[in-house]
């Protein structure tokens, strides 16, 4: 296994989903790449069961034939119920466990661009006991210019939303260095930038090290720790390497109560 050249503390002391005695509640969210369940799915579902989260934003989820039936599969062996997104997305999806209440969903299509992918919104507003969080998941475009675009758009998407707070995750296809990444931490908390924990780049064991998956949040929104969850009991490297292309990020964040 490759190093990385700064440890951020263990990765056991992520806090745990939880509802405090203020009504503030803790909340698990992991952002993963799927590539649509074309490998090992047993795997992809151990290292989420592993993360235990409360909300999975999933990007490239199956389109295709019988889409339904494989998110349902995926939902089911995490643990987890589907929430909204896929096919309806274009990719992005939304999975939580029963301790979610789902208020609303919007699926949202973006404008495409001549020659390259549709991509897609799947959004919801759960709650968490007194508690409501806005959730946004994307697979922003590889076309610098489409995806400024699309992060303007993103951001636009929040607000419409209208919950006073909300976390956007999900595979940016840029770096924090990038055009598109600087406009969405100058208007949101880059997760990983505001308290890190595990591991900091997101591409597969062994490719170019890069930070090109992440998870944002509103203002309001406490980060208690976010990152790769590389060596969290559960987590182990067979399975990173066997479930996809890229690695998950999980962020613990606290929510005040609405």
């Amino acid at each position: 296994m490759e190093k990385e050249s700064v440890e951020r503390g263990s990765v056991e002391d992520l806090p745990t989903s939880a509802t405090e005695p203020d009504g503030c509640v803790v909340v698990r969210v992991l952002s993963y790449n799927v590539r649509s369940m074309r490998d090992d799915v047993d795997a992809l579902a151990r290292v989420i069961r592993a993360c235990r989260p409360d909300v999975v934003c999933v990007q490239e989820a199956p389109r295709f034939f019988r889409w339904r039936k494989a998110a349902a599969r995926l939902a089911r062996t995490s643990g987890l119920v589907y929430v909204t997104g896929g096919a309806t997305a274009s990719g992005p999806m939304i999975l939580s466990s029963l301790r979610a209440h789902v208020e609303r969903t919007e699926d949202v299509l973006l404008p495409r661009t001549p020659g390259l992918h549709q991509r897609g919104f799947a959004t919801a507003v759960l709650r968490f006991g007194r508690a409501r969080l806005g959730v946004l998941s994307c697979h922003l475009s590889i076309d610098d210019q489409e995806r400024y675009g699309q992060g303007r758009l993103l951001l636009d998407q929040l607000a419409a939303m209208d919950v006073p707070y909300a976390v956007a995750a999900g595979d940016f296809n840029d770096r924090p260095d990038g055009h598109t990444f600087g406009l969405l931490a100058g208007a949101l908390q880059d997760g990983w930038a505001t308290k890190p924990w595990g591991r900091e780049h997101t591409t597969r064991l062994g490719d170019p090290l890069q930070r090109i998956d992440a998870v944002f949040a509103t203002e309001g929104v406490q980060v208690l720790g976010c990152g790769v969850p590389m060596g969290l009991r559960g987590v182990v490297e067979r399975d990173l390497r066997a479930a996809t292309d890229h690695l998950p990020v999980l962020a613990a964040v606290r929510v005040p109560p609405a």
